[in-house]
């Protein structure tokens, strides 16, 4: 729908941290462990591909982070709940959610669901805002709050 003229166009909505993200990765021989499942470490690589692309997403993309303010998000703390395998060739579906935010941290919920919708893993992330040069916490820049 066109403005009237003399009018502008409100601008689209910018989407946020507080949306519920969706990724996909499918499993790979290199992926997986002696007895054919995905090794338990691969899931905490999986979902930190997860929750860049759902940053990139919300168009807050962690390269510009880093351009722009010296900053990156780093891994504070992490629990992991495996509840059934994923194995060679499943397509698995990694939802994120931001929530808890502070002045310079922010978690993440991330549930990993097979094709068939059974739930193989939940992970919750804590990540800390810190400045790349020092390593430092720092406050997070306003562009990348979920508010």
């Amino acid at each position: 729908m066109n403005a009237p003229s003399g009018e502008s166009a409100a601008p689209a909505p910018r989407p946020t941290h507080a949306s519920l993200f969706k990724h996909q990765v499918r499993i790979y021989y290199a992926d997986t462990d002696a007895g054919g499942v995905v090794y338990h470490a691969n899931y905490l690589m999986f979902a930190e591909r997860a929750r860049l692309e759902a940053m990139r997403e919300a168009g807050h993309p962690h390269a510009d982070l880093i351009a722009e303010h010296d900053c990156l998000f780093m891994v504070r703390r992490v629990e992991v709940e495996y509840l059934r395998p994923a194995r060679l060739d499943d397509m698995l579906t990694i939802t994120t959610e931001f929530f808890g935010e502070t002045a310079a941290t922010v978690s993440a919920r991330q549930t990993f669901v097979h094709a068939d919708g059974t739930v193989c893993a939940r992970l919750v992330v804590e990540l800390v805002c810190v400045r790349a040069s020092t390593g430092k916490p720092v406050k997070i820049p306003p562009r990348w709050r979920r508010s």
